[in-house]
């Protein structure tokens, strides 16, 4: 098993990819792209901080051509569609008074000895082969719940997403969230045209324990295409800005070059500039294993919002 070592502001470059994975066309200049990444309760509460620190401070990023949101990423690029970060931010601040996700953090301990969700995530992880045979095994096992339970937990799980929403439709501006077919295994990149609404774009992009129901489709978490940020979607745009809560750790093997790290040097090969934010090393504490505690989501909230305070200029004049 492999992870990432945290940097204060961005991951060290990885050796470039070679010639054959880069496209075509070099990247549009004049277009942008803000990467949101995964990270539970509190890392969208740092997401919507870093936004409203950098648009107090004049740095105003959401209206990026493209916007890509992962689990969390998608909780908060959808949330940036119906309201402005500083609308936003002060909801942050207050614990939510229910749990915030249907389903145990994935880091809890299970009853009676048995795996918690995370050991089962690592145990796969392990068994796999690479990137599309682990997407297959998660799958399954996201499949293997009975149908009965599978459609409870997608109405309770997505009555929970639409509160969260300040607008249910989607907006204008080009939004892509992240998914997996549970039939299939195989990457769902969600946006307006996919057919479906945005409470169940984001409901799927944040998917955990039974695969989430949409009529005779199925998903699973976005964070199980190509980690948790996906940042490799932002390819063809000349300024590409990653907010990553986890810090771009990955649980998966190097050699599947799904580690930001990896994203990012291709993303640069291929033209593109890249800068990436995560949290700073006093705050780790706040993410990762306590990424699903409702009560850290303030605090996460504010060390986002002091991190965009003290980024803006830097972030200005990279945004252009």
């Amino acid at each position: 098993m492999h992870t990432n070592s945290p940097t204060p502001s961005r991951p060290d470059p990885a050796p470039a990819p070679s010639a054959q994975n880069l496209p075509g066309e070099h990247p549009d200049p004049d277009r942008r792209a803000l990467v949101l990444g995964g990270g539970g309760s509190t890392g969208n509460a740092w997401l919507i901080g870093v936004l409203a620190g950098l648009a107090e401070a004049g740095t105003e990023v959401t209206g990026a051509d493209l916007t890509i949101g992962t689990s969390a990423g998608a909780t908060a690029a959808a949330q940036c569609a119906g309201a402005t970060p500083a609308d936003l931010y002060p909801g942050t601040l207050q614990v939510p008074a229910a749990p915030p996700a249907a389903a145990p953090p994935a880091s809890a301990p299970a009853p009676g000895g048995a795996p918690s969700a995370l050991d089962r995530i690592l145990a796969v992880v392990e068994a796999s082969t690479d990137l599309p045979d682990m997407r297959r095994r998660m799958s399954a096992a996201a499949m293997g719940h009975d149908a009965e339970r599978g459609a409870e937990h997608s109405a309770r799980w997505r009555s929970i997403v639409a509160r969260r929403l300040p607008c249910t439709r989607w907006p204008q501006r080009r939004i892509v969230l992240t998914a997996i077919d549970a039939r299939t295994g195989e990457e769902a990149l969600l946006d307006r045209d996919s057919g479906l609404d945005l409470v169940d774009a984001v409901a799927a992009s944040c998917s955990s324990g039974p695969a989430y129901q949409v009529g005779e489709k199925r998903f699973i978490d976005g964070g199980f295409r190509c980690g948790a940020e996906n940042a490799d979607l932002a390819a063809g745009h000349g300024r590409v800005l990653v907010l990553a809560p986890l810090g771009g750790r990955s649980l998966h093997a190097r050699a599947w070059g799904t580690h930001l790290e990896d994203q990012v040097a291709q993303l640069r090969a291929q033209g593109s500039a890249v800068r990436v934010v995560i949290p700073r090393p006093e705050a780790q504490h706040l993410f990762g294993a306590a990424a699903m505690t409702a009560a850290l989501r303030p605090d996460a909230a504010r060390e986002g919002h002091r991190q965009g305070t003290l980024l803006a200029e830097e972030i200005a004049a990279f945004w252009g």
